[in-house]
């Protein structure tokens, strides 16, 4: 399955599943239209607490990642424009200036940082197949 969640993660387990669905919409393992397992079987395949999972897709709703169809299922939203964009440019930015505090701390020069960053976006673009893109 292209989920996973590790329980021994500091991080809340309903966030882990919260950042792999959006994880495998990124990577193109799900597409736009593709249906989710219902709350109670994705989370009696996972072994998790039909609560935490259904957590997960009450967050992933309200970020509009998955809309949920009455009587249909759930599946993955349509992109489109972000009417909290500006929130989470925001939220970006903060978790960038993490990373330039913690790479100050590993003494990377901004050179070593910015290969850093073109290397995993050039695997990020490899593992989804768009080299030459």
């Amino acid at each position: 399955m292209w989920l996973s969640v590790d329980p021994r993660s500091p991080k809340p387990v309903y966030q882990q599943v919260v950042e792999g669905v959006k994880e495998a919409v990124a990577r193109g393992l799900v597409a736009c239209g593709d249906r989710l397992p219902p709350v109670r079987e994705l989370a009696t395949t996972m072994t998790l607490n039909h609560n935490t999972v259904a957590r997960a897709y009450q967050e992933l709703e309200r970020e509009r990642v998955i809309e949920v169809v009455r009587g249909r299922g759930t599946f993955i939203a349509a992109s489109g424009p972000r009417p909290d964009r500006e929130d989470r440019v925001r939220a970006l930015t903060a978790g960038m200036r993490e990373m330039l505090v913690e790479a100050h701390h590993l003494q990377m020069s901004d050179d070593d940082l910015l290969a850093l960053f073109r290397a995993t976006v050039d695997a990020w673009r490899r593992e989804r197949g768009l080299v030459g893109s």
